[in-house]
């Protein structure tokens, strides 16, 4: 994921230890509970997982589909086989806590000029090359510092801080479905509207499990070449695509993210394929941002992308008929703020996170009254 996060930033808040939360689970297809694993420490009995003989398990989050002897992890970190059953060890261990704009995330049509508290743990399920917040995503847990802030606890929080958006990124948040999901229904309670900022990188039946207690979802889509998921990120575009799908139909407010990386995924003709394909089988509304790619943990070999180059973006996603397109990782950029798709005029003004003009009246364009598509209230 592209959004940057200082790790030495971390909030220090004080510990609350509340009462466990017991929430629906599944595996082999059977309702359980969840529960605290053994040991007193961060596990908890996953959910999407199936048993294998000799004590293996299958792990049915993503599409890894890991399969764990006892004692054995995941490509992802985070879940563990123990005994016979599935835990996720990162169940409330919260290694990055801030206060962020929430078009830091970004997102330019959800609840523009709020803040968001923006938590991650350790770990992921993709291995991309050019992270840039590796040191929390391709860490093991146990090598993170980490706070037990389990669900009620950190959505207090974000009601204290005056936060309007619960934001679940940096590392990948489907690696911890079982917590972002006990704690968008807390954060709900409380009035705080929950998000995840994905690489999209899950299962079907899991998708439809996380999405439905979300408000919102920001994907990125790192390319529209299976070839470059493959070499690059160590997973595959389809289930990327089937997601989005997912969350377009679930009716959640969806944006995109494409960090643009030159000789990669530059090609325009998979970005017009890209747009496309969006403009098809999501909706021409679904906003766009094509960022700018500085080098990063495995990749220093390659300069910024070029600004043109994301114009170019931006033009090729226009002309293929969607909506709203964005330069993204370019300050004071023109095309940062948001166009009407009617009559062109600039309704939303961006000078940084912090400084936010939002003209937009009632879900409508101040000059010529269209509707824009996002959430405003």
């Amino acid at each position: 994921m592209n959004e940057k996060m200082d790790r030495r930033k971390f909030l220090k808040y004080g510990a609350s230890v509340l009462s466990l939360f017991i929430c629906p689970a599944i595996h082999d297809g059977k309702c359980g509970k969840l529960h605290a694993g053994p040991g007193g420490d961060y596990a908890f009995r996953a959910l999407h997982w199936q048993k294998l003989e000799g004590g293996r398990v299958r792990c049915l989050l993503c599409p890894n589909e890991c399969v764990l002897r006892n004692g054995d992890r995941g490509q992802c970190r985070a879940r563990e086989n123990r005994g016979g059953t599935l835990y996720s060890i990162v169940y409330s261990r919260i290694a990055a806590l801030n206060v962020d704009p929430v078009e830091k995330k970004p997102f330019y049509h959800f609840l523009p000029g709020s803040m968001a508290m923006s938590v991650a743990t350790a770990g992921c399920n993709f291995s991309c090359k050019f992270c840039q917040n590796w040191q929390l995503s391709q860490s093991n847990p146990d090598d993170v510092d980490s706070e037990k802030i389990l669900p009620d606890s950190l959505a207090s929080r974000a009601a204290a801080s005056g936060s309007r958006v619960l934001a679940f990124t940096y590392n990948e948040p489907i690696i911890q479905a079982e917590y972002v999901i006990d704690t968008s229904r807390s954060a709900k309670s409380k009035g705080i509207r929950p998000v995840i900022v994905s690489n999209g990188y899950i299962q079907q039946k899991a998708a439809a499990d996380l999405i439905k207690n979300l408000d919102a979802v920001r994907i990125d889509l790192k390319s529209f070449s299976e070839k470059f998921y493959s070499d690059t990120c160590s997973g595959s575009l389809k289930p990327v695509l089937n997601t989005l799908e997912a969350v377009y139909k679930g009716k959640k407010w969806l944006e995109i993210i494409v960090l643009i990386i030159p000789t990669m995924n530059d090609s325009m003709q998979d970005i017009k394929k890209m747009s496309r394909w969006i403009r098809t089988n999501l909706s021409p509304d679904v906003p766009v941002h094509f960022t700018r790619f500085r080098s990063m943990y495995l990749i220093k070999n390659l300069p910024p992308t070029p600004v043109r180059t994301l114009e170019l973006c931006r033009e090729t996603a226009l002309s293929e008929g969607l909506n709203y397109a964005y330069v993204g990782n370019v300050p004071g950029h023109e095309f940062e703020n948001t166009f009407c798709h009617s009559c062109k005029k600039m309704i939303i003004k961006r000078s940084g996170y912090f400084h936010i003009e939002n003209g937009v009246k009632n879900g409508r364009c101040p000059h010529c009254g269209k509707k824009i598509p996002g959430v405003w209230a």
